[in-house]
């Protein structure tokens, strides 16, 4: 049964509520009702548009009101779980300095870094992103989450799988109840990896293809996004989803690889490369990354999935290049035992979103990797107190036996 134009929705409040029981600003609730579902009329069917079922999500406003970096109305106040980490801390700074009002929500695991937000306007709670009551409190009187809030590290999660279930699926669940039942905007920041190792001379996934999971890590991750998706067709929720390239950049935790190489060449430390080392990524600037989160977020539709894609490289043309710029031995490179499960390749194709106008700025080879070189020679400040204590255990765990074989 449809909702007639301008009625409210079944399962959503007539009048918006913040988590205390308070009205919202009568500003606040004309954004969500810009956002309200609506009838799918029969000639839009007919024009080729896709038909989701019963209803139509519109972008996040109506187009005549759209104003701001990307056209949406501005400014907007946003949740972004995950907030003190790598992608999400930059993402904070983009936002606030578009001056957009930022609630960060953080559980500050090993990876989360309030360092990260220093000098960046922002509201910060302290919390887990799978306990509704926190949520509910830091999202009051917002206007969309943005969840960046996850475990991400493959290594780990083929250590211990069971809390990148908690967090990528359970806290997703969790954040969409609430977007659900508040009106808000749900940005889910996920990642290539779901597509699962793509043959070396196929084409690059597209948002349509098959979701094929590898590792813990990976399908943890395409479980919050089925979840999106089910949201969305069952509740009507106004959510969409992004799935990102290997990211890199400044501030990134020195487990992963480029962080992980640099640092150790820094130091003149072995560089443990899995097997042959001839795995291929695509390469994505963080700030090139945030800022198609960003569009994703004002201009993108409820209910799809934008590939947000990088420079395509092996992994030991990246070691060599890593050790020109740091001026590091090639005797520093360990080939050391494959990781269980490890994907050849990941490449995506990110035609959807330069539609709607995404454009990288950043070069992997013309500044990007040399940039982030020099911001890591410049701010050991930063990472040398982090590759001590919790992270040497881990990384005795996950390395020493490794190079002494």
């Amino acid at each position: 049964m449809h909702a007639a134009q301008g009625e409210p929705l079944e399962g959503l409040p007539e009048v918006e509520l913040a988590a205390d029981g308070r009205e919202l600003p009568r500003r606040r609730r004309a954004r969500l009702d810009a956002r309200r579902l609506r009838p799918l009329q029969h000639e839009e069917r007919d024009s080729g548009r896709r038909d989701r079922g019963r209803y139509e999500l519109p972008l996040a406003v109506p187009s005549e009101k759209r104003h701001g970096r990307h056209g949406s109305l501005s400014p907007m106040r946003v949740l972004v779980t995950g907030g003190a980490g790598f992608i999400g801390s930059h993402f904070v700074r983009r936002l606030a300095a578009a001056g957009d009002e930022v609630v960060v929500l953080d559980k500050l695991t090993y990876a989360g870094n309030q360092a990260n937000l220093d000098a960046v306007e922002h509201e910060f709670r302290r919390g887990d992103i799978a306990d509704a009551d926190v949520v509910a409190e830091a999202a009051a009187g917002c206007d969309a989450i943005v969840n960046f809030a996850a475990e991400t590290h493959v290594d780990r999660s083929i250590l211990g799988p069971a809390d990148f279930i908690l967090t990528d699926v359970l806290g997703t669940q969790v954040l969409l109840d609430h977007a659900r039942h508040h009106g808000l905007r749900h940005l889910q920041v996920s990642t290539d990896e779901v597509y699962g190792d793509i043959e070396p001379n196929a084409p690059a996934a597209t948002e349509e293809s098959p979701l094929r999971a590898s590792s813990p890590y990976s399908a943890s991750k395409a479980g919050g996004d089925l979840q999106v998706l089910a949201y969305v067709r069952t509740y009507g929720v106004d959510a969409l989803i992004t799935r990102g390239a290997n990211t890199y950049g400044p501030r990134q935790y020195p487990e992963k690889f480029l962080p992980l190489f640099i640092t150790n060449a820094l130091d003149g430390e072995h560089l443990p490369v899995y097997g042959d080392g001839r795995q291929r990524r695509e390469w994505l600037h963080v700030e090139d990354h945030c800022a198609g989160i960003e569009l994703a977020l004002r201009e993108g539709r409820a209910g799809e999935v934008y590939n947000v894609g990088g420079q395509e490289r092996e992994n030991m043309e990246v070691v060599r290049r890593i050790l020109d710029l740091t001026r590091g031995s090639p005797d520093l490179v360990r080939h050391v035992a494959d990781r269980p499960g490890h994907d050849r390749r990941y490449a995506v194709d990110s035609s959807k979103l330069r539609a709607l106008g995404w454009s990288p700025k950043h070069s992997f080879d013309a500044g990007g990797l040399a940039g982030t070189v020099d911001w890591y020679r410049a701010n050991r400040e930063w990472w040398e107190p982090i590759k001590s204590g919790d992270y040497r255990a881990y990384y005795e765990q996950q390395y020493a036996a490794r190079l002494g074989a």
